[in-house]
């Protein structure tokens, strides 16, 4: 009779699981790189900030340039945006490679790296010379196959979390990038679908004990992202200032310039001013664990 390996399988991660199942997950052993100069794992919390989806050229060069002074890292902004149901309003088009277009305006017109995600391989070319960081959405956190075509293109990737996986998911999602050649990616946390929320609005819960958890596991980078957990643009700063507490490596901040009109999750976003002055409290907060964030 064959021998079973997984004898005990479950949503925790076991020792057998680090040593044969997410071996190189384990051993990661980049604690510190750099992306377009920003580097990563290191005493400076990198910020990525900006819109939910590229709604136009005028609207990301402007939040670029206004994300960029007050102290973030990157640009984000979604060209392509997945959403959980097909129908789209009207206010809503998804700027597809019209979007990629503009962000590259906007990273050159603000001197500011991107992140952006990609849902499909066959816009890998289109976004290779814009994006810096390759973000694969928490949909597509187990579409294997996506996963390894964005690896091999060399670019560093941020893999957000399905709000539905364990760890042991999410990690074993991350061995797959590692094992196509991925040489730098971000785990991104950025809420888990519970039983019971806290508002009607507020879908996901963020679980900021999974930062320590992983840490305790390997080196890679942990990242989170309050706006999507929340769903709420007032619990977006004491989350964001949690998550740096907890050993988060990096934020990413949902900014817009007229929040309330936002073409996409319009609850989530918070203006100019706002990220300013949260930028302000989270340098204040990461000093006080010995890190910094302007």
């Amino acid at each position: 009779m064959a021998k079973i390996e997984n004898k005990f399988p479950g949503k925790d991660v076991s020792p057998d699981d680090l040593k044969t199942k997410i071996p190189l997950v384990a051993n990661y052993s980049s604690k510190a790189f750099k992306v377009a100069g920003v580097t990563f794992n290191g005493k400076k919390i990198p910020v990525m900030a900006g819109p939910n989806m590229v709604e136009s050229e005028e609207l990301i060069v402007k939040t670029a340039k206004a994300v960029k002074k007050a102290g973030a890292s990157f640009l984000r902004g979604g060209a392509f945006k997945p959403l959980s149901f097909p129908y789209r309003s009207k206010k809503y088009n998804e700027s597809g490679l019209d979007g990629l277009k503009w962000l590259s305006v906007a990273r050159k017109e603000a001197s500011i790296p991107v992140i952006t995600e990609i849902m499909e391989s066959k816009y890998l070319d289109h976004m290779i010379d814009v994006a810096d960081i390759m973000q694969i959405g928490s949909r597509n956190m187990q579409n294997y196959p996506l996963i390894t075509d964005v690896a091999s293109t060399g670019k560093p990737i941020m893999l957000k979390r399905h709000y539905g996986a364990s760890l042991r998911d999410w990690l074993g999602a991350a061995e797959y990038a590692l094992v196509a050649g991925c040489k730098h990616i971000i785990l991104c946390e950025r809420g888990m679908s519970v039983a019971h929320t806290h508002k009607s609005s507020s879908r996901y819960l963020l679980d900021l004990q999974v930062i320590p958890a992983i840490k305790e596991l390997s080196s890679i980078s942990v990242a989170s992202d309050p706006s999507h957990a929340t769903f709420w643009r007032d619990w977006v700063p004491s989350m964001s200032l949690a998550s740096i507490s907890a050993g988060a490596d990096s934020i990413m901040i949902e900014v817009h310039p007229d929040p309330e009109n936002a073409a996409v999750d319009p609850l989530q976003p918070i203006n100019f001013k706002s990220f300013q002055g949260l930028m302000n409290q989270m340098d204040k907060t990461a000093k006080a664990v010995s890190r910094k964030i302007l």
